[in-house]
């Protein structure tokens, strides 16, 4: 792990601006800047970045948050590898936190494979275009193939030469460890003697989703009979072919402009349509699917399209996989390319345009596909018929969230007309299947004693879309709370006592506080606070619980700023935040104690409609008018109580 003396000197160093502005035009306006929001499409800048306040907001799709949250929005990255991207960025030197030999030693020789990657494939793009060899016959292999030099260059693409050890040599007169160029899959030893394992190969390097290079795919130039088309890098500490979709770096943005995500198998595939301009397609390699390329998949977009070959094996591999696209709940689409053709072949053959509108009207819907295609087999199998009606049952039975209910019940009613059955049979049978995996997932289930275990995730909190909720004049007031603990926290209230401790020592109800992320962050604060820590928005805006940074977020919003010409067009001095802060806090802790006498006054009046002796009576009226006078006698000495 990112030890905290690392995380607090990337956090010193990070600038809002510089971070967001690496993705969006920004341009300032006030105290602001303002720029087009990556998250959705608009034609007026609606995104606005306050450096003073380390946060991002757009006011058209209600997206906001911090430098972190932005890198994890916009590139999908983890807390960890948003960290790592600005320890990049502003040269930071990663400390880890004490781990086990065998964990340092696994993290080593990940950081030795990424090197070794990254020289590869400097040393096989420049063989591609700087040597006699590389430009006779792979780059006039690739020209014939339609790829210009641009694209060619986007992807890194390379050759290694025909030579039997050419690389092998130039990487360990490098310096490069025979041992971790084994396990790179780059060399192969015969004889204690090192040589090329991709030699007469065009050479595909695949990135992760920071841009660093996993691994290669070598592919033969032209025909050979006996040698596999492709090489592919071996698993190794740094490489899982089950977690990875090549093009899936180039695409990200695309897809997540699009909202949609389109599967080929091939990388020539994905490098054709990226040149005809369509961005936002990624390639399985050759597999089957697998739940970790679609959960990367879900990191971007909901809805899949899957475009495979029109053959016998195209349709195989469409197929397979289906189910678990299904459960991890997304729209999957199917194209099939007619004529032989593969999504390479045929973009070129009709153009982008066509490709496109081919694509769009020529989607099936994965389930129903699968119905006509598992019919068509079956033929007048009665046998073969009464297992393809059990595996869409399965199939339909996947979408068992609240939210697919009507999608499912619309797939029951589609595909009994398809499969020409009764339509209670078929949702009498899919019922059968959820209550089988529901009773297999009880079964598996632990004791519940309070405690999570490695395999039982914790409960995930979702945060509301501010945008959409309007919040009442409380609630604003336990935001004011939180947002003076954390802006004035730390500024003196008398001389004896901080802010922070004014506003605990007032006793301020916890139970009055009906927002409890608001009440956990205060509660974060005092325990950093009584430990000695000093804290402040920054401890809370970059906390790795990424509930609680949204929250603080939200509460630091900021609709209006003062603009830095004020004193240009008005007379008279600004008040400052030295001059209001103390009257801030009192008027936010006054009106929480108003609120509680208030709230106290409804529990003794609903007590009073209950049946009491004439002495009980007297203390429930005594108590009544006590409390009034204590409301009247803050709100007097107090002054006006804002959103009293």
């Amino acid at each position: 792990m990112i030890s905290q003396q690392t995380i607090q000197q990337i956090l010193s160093r990070v600038d809002v601006v510089e971070v967001v502005g690496s993705f969006v035009k920004l341009k300032k306006r006030g105290v602001n800047y303002i720029g087009l929001c990556p998250f959705h499409n608009e034609k007026s800048p609606s995104f606005s970045v306050s450096p003073t306040k380390e946060i991002y907001k757009c006011f058209g799709c209600g997206k906001s948050g911090n430098s972190i949250s932005f890198l994890m929005e916009a590139e999908k990255y983890s807390y960890v590898e948003a960290l790592r991207w600005l320890a990049n960025k502003y040269n930071v030197e990663i400390e880890e936190t004490e781990i086990s030999p065998e964990l340092k030693q696994q993290y080593q020789v990940a950081d030795s494979l990424y090197i070794i990657n990254q020289f590869a494939q400097q040393y096989f793009s420049d063989k591609l275009f700087n040597s006699e060899e590389g430009e006779d016959i792979a780059m006039s292999y690739l020209k014939e193939r339609g790829f210009r030099e641009e694209i060619i260059r986007k992807f890194q693409i390379g050759y290694c030469l025909q030579e039997r050890d050419a690389f092998a040599k130039a990487a360990i007169a490098g310096q490069y460890n025979q041992e971790y160029l084994q396990k790179s899959g780059l060399i192969v030893v015969r004889d204690d003697r090192p040589y090329d394992n991709y030699r007469g190969r065009i050479i595909f390097p695949i990135h992760n989703q920071s841009g660093k290079v996993l691994g290669f795919g070598a592919r033969v130039i032209g025909k050979v009979d006996r040698a596999p088309k492709y090489i592919n890098t071996p698993e190794n500490e740094i490489y899982h072919k089950s977690k990875i979709l090549y093009g899936s770096y180039f695409a990200r943005q695309a897809i997540d402009k699009n909202d949609e995500c389109l599967l080929v198998e091939g990388y020539t595939d994905v490098v054709s349509l990226h040149q005809a301009g369509i961005e936002n397609v990624v390639a399985s390699g050759g597999t089957s699917l697998t739940p970790d390329q679609l959960r990367l998949v879900k990191k971007y977009t909901k809805n899949l399209t899957i475009i495979y070959d029109g053959d016998s094996a195209g349709v195989k591999a469409a197929l397979r996989g289906l189910d678990l696209a299904i459960e991890e709940g997304l729209n999957v689409k199917l194209v099939l390319i007619p004529d032989n053709e593969d999504p390479d072949s045929y973009v070129n053959k009709i153009g982008a345009a066509q490709f496109q509108d081919f694509v769009k009207e020529n989607k099936k819907d994965f389930i129903l596909f699968q119905v006509e295609i598992l019919l068509k087999d079956a033929g007048d199998d009665t046998n073969k018929k009464a297992a393809l009606v059990n595996q869409i049952a399965e199939t339909i039975a996947k979408l068992n969230k609240a939210e697919d209910f009507t999608k499912q019940q619309d797939y029951i009613r589609r595909c009994s007309a398809l499969l020409r059955i009764d339509e209670v049979g078929l949702n009498t049978l899919v019922n059968k299947f959820i209550r089988d995996k529901v009773q297999k997932q009880e079964s598996k289930m632990p004791v519940d004693d309070g405690q999570y275990y490695d395999d039982q995730p914790p409960p995930v909190f979702i945060p509301e879309d501010d945008a959409s909720t309007l919040f009442n004049k409380d609630e604003m007031n336990e935001r004011g709370m939180v947002r003076c603990l954390l802006d004035y926290g730390l500024k003196a209230w008398d001389e004896n006592r901080r802010v922070a401790d004014f506003i605990f020592e007032e006793s301020v109800d916890q139970n009055m506080i009906d927002n409890k992320e608001l009440v956990r962050i205060m509660e974060t604060y005092k325990a950093w606070y009584d430990e000695g820590i000093e804290p402040g928005p920054k401890n809370f805006l970059y906390h790795e619980d990424q509930q609680l940074s949204a929250t603080v977020v939200s509460v630091m919003d900021f609709a209006y700023e003062l603009s830095l010409k004020w004193n240009e067009h008005f007379d008279g001095k600004l008040p400052t935040t030295e001059d209001i802060y103390r009257a801030d806090v009192k008027s936010v802790v006054t009106y929480l104690k108003i609120r509680k006498i208030r709230r106290l006054m409804d529990e003794n009046q609903q007590d009073m409609q209950r049946p009491h002796t004439s002495e009980e009576l007297m203390v429930l009226l005594q108590t009544h008018v006590h409390l009034k006078q204590m409301e009247q006698d803050m709100i007097k000495s107090n002054g006006t109580v804002i959103f009293k």
